[in-house]
């Protein structure tokens, strides 16, 4: 099994949550949040400050922490073939965006990113950080867990 850590950005503003269109090498594409790896010896919450820099052109500040998510991806569902299975540790914050222009990522897999009415978030196909994120974001669980999200349908790994 591999481990990945990685920092999630929940922005929401006026009923909206910024998402990312990521496309994978394949070319599928689906909704996630801004983030991702937390670098060797990086802090996380300077990792989603840069991941949302890099993946929306935008500049942030954390508000709060929101909470942690652990999932395991099996290897048959990653989307990198012949990968062992993943646990992934994702820690969530609140993000407000300060300044920038929203625009793709340069030479990456963020095809643009978008302000999203929240509705509207379950009728894209997404990654399941998605619903965690706005889940904390909602209810600022104390323990700062939320129940694991079921993939399926719209809602990928």
């Amino acid at each position: 099994m591999s481990l990945r850590l990685a920092a999630y950005a929940v922005c929401t503003e006026g009923g909206r949550v910024l998402l990312a269109r990521h496309v994978s090498p394949r070319g599928e594409s689906n909704w996630t949040l801004p983030g991702g790896r937390v670098e060797h010896a990086e802090d996380p919450l300077d990792a989603v400050i840069r991941e949302v820099a890099e993946e929306t052109g935008c500049d942030a500040v954390v508000e709060r922490l929101l909470g942690v998510d652990s999932r395991v991806i099996p290897a048959a569902e990653r989307t990198v073939p012949g990968g062992p299975e993943l646990q992934n540790v994702g820690v969530f914050y609140r993000v407000r965006i300060t300044g920038g222009r929203l625009r793709p990522e340069p030479n990456g897999e963020t095809a643009e990113a978008v302000w999203t009415p929240v509705p509207d978030v379950a009728h894209l196909r997404r990654s399941s950080l998605v619903d965690v994120g706005l889940a904390l974001a909602r209810t600022l669980p104390a323990t700062g867990h939320v129940a694991s999200v079921p993939v399926g349908g719209l809602i990928q790994h």
